[in-house]
């Protein structure tokens, strides 16, 4: 895990007088606000708000065992919602990743089944994920080779898989997933013990990269501002702490024993979710081939402007394929953990709302629409804002109504906040 450590030249932008370090913050801090560059800050905003409004009108919301259920619930939404960053990157769309996830939840479901192929279950995760990622590129070729709208391309791909999901089960009905392998990627918790581990671990792997960044920066006789990278590292370590002590204080009921007093409820304690570590996982290494690769600046360079990336001898066609490929992937990563909280597929697996979410959660964190402008980590955290919303409504006994029309009006925010953003950007002339 890396950090880029904040820079600036030797002597250059400190103001006079006074605390120069933390001056110079306030006045990047406020140069960014005006020009459009605001981050994260609006998404870390509203979910502080969100989960305070929920805290005081939904019974149950603020504790440590509905803290752990939407961490699954948000889990394969987020994973789908990483492949989506790519592609909104490179300014296109793919509307077939809630049934790209459907397909690929159901070839795991098949192979795995005992009286059928009955393959070991790593082999139908990556026979699955096989299956879409040559499904993504195909219609990445599509866009990039034959000159098809992405829309286009894409939306044929929703009804095609949609249509060969609903032939499949409608024959052979709900299939039962039984292979430990798929399950526990939604059902397993690690112990006290190892998710103390784990968080310590990616707190000091952390530091490590950032530390690698300030040898780097120092060597190339840069100064190194102290503040922010010390910041970095304790909020690091104060959310991967956090999220362990909450998770850890988590239980969830199960059967009592014989002769139990019915007045005694009968729990049993949690840990950290399997699940919350693979996106972790996946959110590291997406970001560092997006930000640490050639493909991931190319990627860039392509959403900002594909006619000068093609100019500046960057493989266009190439790049949208692999990226339509990683789409597919992703899509297959969330359909199988979303598959595995059921245990089961049935004809309504990759449906509903998946793929509207899916979006959302990438464009309410922060990714562009118009291309070239956004992170990884913001599917993250719009699939936080969705599901916070979403379990908080539910505990409430609010409708699903209510639950699509507030999760429409914040998702026409963060587009809206998008598109004014990026006007002051061109304004200051980035």
């Amino acid at each position: 895990m890396s950090a880029d450590a904040e820079i600036v030249a030797p002597g250059i932008g400190l103001p006079e007088g006074g605390d120069e370090e933390s001056q110079s913050i306030w006045q990047r801090a406020f140069g960014n606000l005006k020009s459009g560059n605001l981050g994260v800050l609006p998404v870390l905003v509203g979910e502080v708000l969100i989960v305070a409004y929920f805290s005081f009108t939904a019974t149950n919301f603020f504790t440590a065992s509905n803290f752990v259920n939407v961490i699954l619930q948000m889990a394969g939404v987020t994973m789908i919602a990483f492949g989506v960053v790519f592609v909104l990157l490179i300014a296109e769309i793919d509307l077939s990743i809630g049934f790209l996830s459907g397909i690929a939840a159901l070839t795991a479901a098949e192979l795995q089944l005992p009286d059928g192929q009955n393959w070991p279950g790593w082999a139908c995760i990556l026979a699955a994920l096989a299956v879409v990622a040559v499904i993504g590129a195909a219609q990445g070729t599509f866009v990039a080779k034959v000159g098809v709208p992405s829309f286009v391309v894409t939306l044929a791909g929703l009804l095609i898989w949609q249509g060969v999901i609903l032939k499949v089960l409608q024959v052979r009905g709900v299939i039962i997933i039984e292979e430990d392998w798929i399950n526990k990627t939604a059902t397993y918790y690690f112990s006290a013990t190892v998710s103390w581990i784990i968080a310590a671990a990616v707190t000091g792997l952390y530091a490590l990269g950032v530390l690698g960044g300030v040898i780097g920066k120092r060597r190339a006789g840069l100064l190194v501002r102290p503040l922010p990278i010390i910041a970095k590292v304790v909020g690091v370590a104060v959310l991967a702490f956090g999220v362990v002590a909450v998770c850890t204080h988590a239980t969830k009921p199960k059967a009592c024993p014989e002769g139990t007093p019915l007045t005694v409820n009968c729990t049993q304690p949690l840990g950290l979710p399997l699940a919350a570590v693979l996106m972790l996982v996946f959110l590291v290494g997406l970001t560092y081939l997006a930000k640490r690769t050639s493909f991931g600046r190319h990627v860039y360079a392509v959403g900002g402007n594909a006619e000068a990336a093609r100019r500046a001898g960057i493989n266009v066609a190439r790049v949208r394929i692999l990226v339509f490929a990683i789409s597919g992937i992703m899509a297959g990563v969330g359909g199988l953990v979303l598959a595995a909280r059921l245990q089961s597929v049935n004809l309504n697996v990759g449906g509903g709302t998946l793929l509207l979410d899916s979006i959302s959660a990438a464009v309410i964190g922060g990714v562009s629409l118009f291309g070239g402008r956004g992170e990884v980590r913001g599917a993250l955290l719009g699939s936080l804002i969705i599901a916070t919303i979403a379990n908080g409504l539910n505990i409430g006994g609010y409708s699903t109504g209510t639950i699509y029309v507030v999760t429409g009006v914040i998702l026409l925010a963060a587009v809206t906040l998008d598109t004014i953003a990026r006007r002051l950007q061109e304004r200051a002339g980035r």
